[in-house]
């Protein structure tokens, strides 16, 4: 850590900031990834992995990692609705635990020669000659050393950024906030490769089974109803009966873990030698995997910028980081969110699902993102 400078410091090991170490130490860069959290460790959502996640781990040279893994293969998708259910039988991807994947891709980056150290906190300060100087700081030891070009894919909320960072978070009075537990049960109706969406009046909970067989539930709701309800546990109870799904008993009385607010985006997410990425740079409520899609997606488009930095820094490189992002992922989320709102109100929820009962192809931009939305990590930026 006490390196006079690196070429990449990379701040959050999850699947954006190790994917992008690992290409960038492929690089021959002298990378540092650093995390605040100590891996394995579980996280609320991204256990799905959809075509775009996918399509990203194979033009970053790791094709066959989730299925290694033991990743579960996905193949259908159960909704619930006001007691109305219904399934699409698609290809949907893999189903696999944050606590494996994002160890796996640490170590994947460690092998491809960055330096990964764990139980560190990190924060990007001033500028310095040549670059950004950035404080570190863990159990036994602290450290301000510097980079030429700093990732932040530290997550929602971001907490490497401080006021010497001209970003600032944006988060709308209406978004929902996430929960989610992991639980050994033997609920007969929750079947691996099925990923099972219940959608209510004051949120949903998405729940899938993993390489483990453990059930691991994710939900969103809104913020006055999870404190009215009593708590994450009872909220979920509650949106599961609504739906008509199988109760989970187990979750009553397990660990859940919340989030802060689903949807917001640090505006501009980008600055002097500072590019963010992943939840860090904007974040909407995902569906089927699309967070963990736009997360891998992207740690593959900031890699032609972060070569062009270590040359010479300029503000373009900022605007075309601005530019690619929206192209590739914002377009995404805007998707997303659009989907949000139906499911906020319930009468357009369920001519929305009775339309998708109808036409299945409806599902296809959630069920199938484009291929389109590829790219090749060593491939020029030339954004229009």
């Amino acid at each position: 850590m006490t390196s006079p400078e690196w070429d990449v410091i990379v701040i959050g090991a999850g699947p954006a900031g190790a994917l992008a170490a690992h290409q960038l130490a492929g690089q021959q860069l002298r990378v540092l990834l650093v995390d605040k959290r100590t891996f394995p460790r579980w996280k609320v959502c991204g256990t799905c992995l959809n075509a775009v996640a996918l399509g990203a781990l194979a033009q970053a040279g790791l094709p066959d990692l989730v299925d290694r893994l033991g990743g579960v293969p996905l193949v259908r998708l159960r909704l619930g609705l006001q007691q109305h259910q219904m399934e699409l039988k698609r290809p949907l991807g893999r189903s696999l635990s944050r606590g494996c994947l994002d160890l796996a891709l640490s170590n994947a980056a460690a092998a491809a020669g960055a330096v990964v150290r764990m139980d560190t906190e990190a924060a990007v300060a001033g500028p310095c000659s040549g670059g950004r100087q950035v404080h570190l700081r863990s159990v036994d030891a602290s450290a301000t050393t510097s980079a030429r070009v700093v990732l932040v894919a530290s997550g929602l909320d971001s907490p490497g950024l401080t006021p010497a960072i001209p970003i600032r978070r944006q988060v709308p009075a209406h978004s929902r906030v996430g929960a989610g537990c992991r639980v050994e049960a033997q609920a007969g109706g929750y079947s691996p490769g099925t990923i099972h969406m219940a959608i209510g009046r004051h949120g949903y909970v998405g729940l899938v089974r993993t390489e483990a067989g453990d059930l691991n539930l994710a939900a969103a709701f809104d913020r006055s109803h999870l404190i009215q309800a009593g708590g994450a546990a009872l909220a979920a109870a509650g949106v599961l009966a609504e739906a008509g799904f199988e109760p989970v008993p187990e979750a009553a009385a397990a660990a859940w873990l919340a989030t802060p607010a689903l949807t917001g985006r640090h505006w501009p997410p980008a600055s002097e030698r500072v590019l963010l990425l992943g939840d860090a740079a904007g974040y909407v409520e995902p569906f089927t995997g699309e967070g963990m899609g736009w997360a891998l997606l992207g740690a593959l488009a900031v890699v032609p910028l972060v070569l062009q930095g270590q040359r010479q820094w300029d503000q373009e490189l900022e605007r075309q980081w601005v530019r690619r992002h929206g192209r590739l992922i914002g377009s995404r989320q805007r998707l997303c969110h659009g989907l949000a709102f139906a499911l906020r109100r319930h009468g357009l929820s369920r001519r929305l699902l009775g339309a998708v009962e109808r036409w299945p192809v409806l599902a296809a931009p959630f069920l199938h993102p484009s291929a389109a939305a590829s790219l090749s990590p060593s491939a020029p930026e030339s954004c229009p």
